[in-house]
């Protein structure tokens, strides 16, 4: 019976938690050393997941898999830092662009965030896939150069690197081909070993449910936001997460070049309100839990004064130039078709999945890893829920060089509409915080 090169027998470990046992700290830890050095192989390591996907874990186990999984790698330390240092992460949406406006937001009034971000992944967009259709944007930066340029300039967006918990990229990858991604344990354990490898003082959490998220009901939202914000307060970081709507997209653009813009013009003042609404929502959390404002409504205020004034533009447009980007070479969008409502009515449902699936189509998203993405492609939805629309007006605009007539159709009956009034969905339906808070 194989054991890892730390000794552990991984096949006692995946019965006791398939006969739903828990395991130890000193175990997880044994496991996730044994698997990254390549001791554990890949059939015991997917074992040991599946057993977690059934089983699940307790609040312990999965506080000692972040941990392990956390310090497989470097740690960001900032020693006598002058900025609090924060961060912000989504579980993924369609038309999700809050990232790029929130960081330099943040480090427009004082705070210091040194994002590490991801791609894609299914019909959700990814931030990193936005800020490479800026042509020349680095996201490959090292934990020193991350570290240095958040230093320097308040905030830096960057993939996840092999030095900041190299153990989850390694895991991550197993579980996506091994249908093990929708765990709770597992999700959080990913997603917190990246954020606070980053050494942070506060943490805010925008956890989505609906048709274009992971999580598809507001019940399963609201455990993971409970198991995430658990979690990171018993690591010693104040943390809240917002419950919000995927129901239908953020903002109008779905697309990469296009969500780029969007960001842009709301960075200006402007922008569509429910994406501005969120960006103040996540961002006043962070400055109270950070001690730079002393009530919501000062919050509230200052970021909305660094969007009015043009600071948060400014310090947006200085990261992109220190990640080589050149926002003047943005891509516009392609040829424009439009798709035309075939009824006349009130807009009661979208199905904000299928909208994102046909970005994939026309190019605009990857279906495997490897696939190319045209950053050109993408959707400009010009109605949403509880809007009356008349048969023949535009529901939205597509941006590609051709729409087959089955993409058309997926778009058009992505919108359900009806001689009756829907009411518009709440964007946040609930806040949890941390017990301390």
């Amino acid at each position: 019976m194989p054991h890892s090169s730390n000794g552990l027998n991984p096949a006692l470990l995946i019965a006791r938690k398939r006969d739903g046992g828990a395991l130890t700290s000193s175990e997880i830890g044994a496991f996730i050393e044994g698997y990254s050095d390549g001791s554990i192989p890949d059939y015991q390591a997917s074992s040991l997941c599946m057993a977690i996907c059934l089983r699940g874990m307790n609040s312990d186990e999965i506080t000692a898999l972040t941990q392990h999984m956390l310090h497989s790698g470097v740690t960001l330390q900032w020693g006598n830092a002058k900025r609090p240092v924060v961060d912000k992460h989504s579980t993924g949406g369609v038309g999700d662009k809050v990232s790029l406006v929130l960081a330099p937001l943040l480090a427009s009034v004082g705070l210091a965030v040194p994002m590490i971000s991801g791609r894609g992944l299914g019909p959700t967009g990814g931030t990193l896939d936005k800020l490479e259709s800026i042509p020349g944007f680095r996201t490959d930066l090292t934990a020193r150069q991350l570290q240095e340029q958040t230093q320097q300039l308040g905030c830096a967006i960057s993939g996840a690197t092999h030095e900041i918990a190299p153990a989850d990229q390694k895991l991550y990858a197993l579980r996506d081909v091994t249908g093990t991604v929708p765990s709770r344990a597992l999700i959080t354990a990913s997603i917190l070993s990246k954020k606070l490898a980053e050494g942070l003082g506060a943490l805010v959490l925008d956890v989505k449910y609906g048709s274009g998220a992971l999580m598809k009901t507001e019940r399963a939202a609201v455990e993971l936001a409970e198991c995430l914000v658990t979690t990171s307060a018993a690591m010693g970081v104040a943390t809240t997460a917002f419950v919000t709507s995927m129901n239908q997209p953020l903002g109008t653009a779905v697309g990469n070049a296009i969500e780029v813009e969007e960001a842009l013009d709301t960075l200006r003042g402007a922008g569509p309100a429910d994406l501005r609404e969120l960006t103040l929502a996540l961002g006043t959390e962070l400055m109270l839990l950070s001690d730079l404002a002393s009530t919501e409504l000062q919050a509230e205020a200052t970021l909305q004064d660094a969007l009015d004034s043009g600071t948060a533009l400014q310090t947006f447009t200085e990261m992109v130039a220190a990640q080589g980007g050149d926002l003047a070479r943005l891509p516009r969008p392609q040829q424009q078709t439009n798709i035309h409502s075939p009824a006349t009515g009130f807009i009661t449902r979208i199905n904000t999945e299928a909208l994102a699936l046909a970005v994939i189509e026309l190019g605009g998203g990857r279906r495997l890893p490897t696939d190319d993405i045209n950053h050109q492609v993408g959707l400009k939805i010009l109605h949403k829920v509880s809007d009356h629309i008349e048969s023949g007006t535009p529901l939205l605009e597509i941006f590609a060089p051709s729409v087959a007539a089955e993409i058309g159709n997926q778009l058009q009956t992505a919108f359900t509409i009806e001689t009756c009034r829907a009411e518009r969905p709440p964007l946040i339906y609930r806040t949890l915080r941390s017990p301390a808070q």
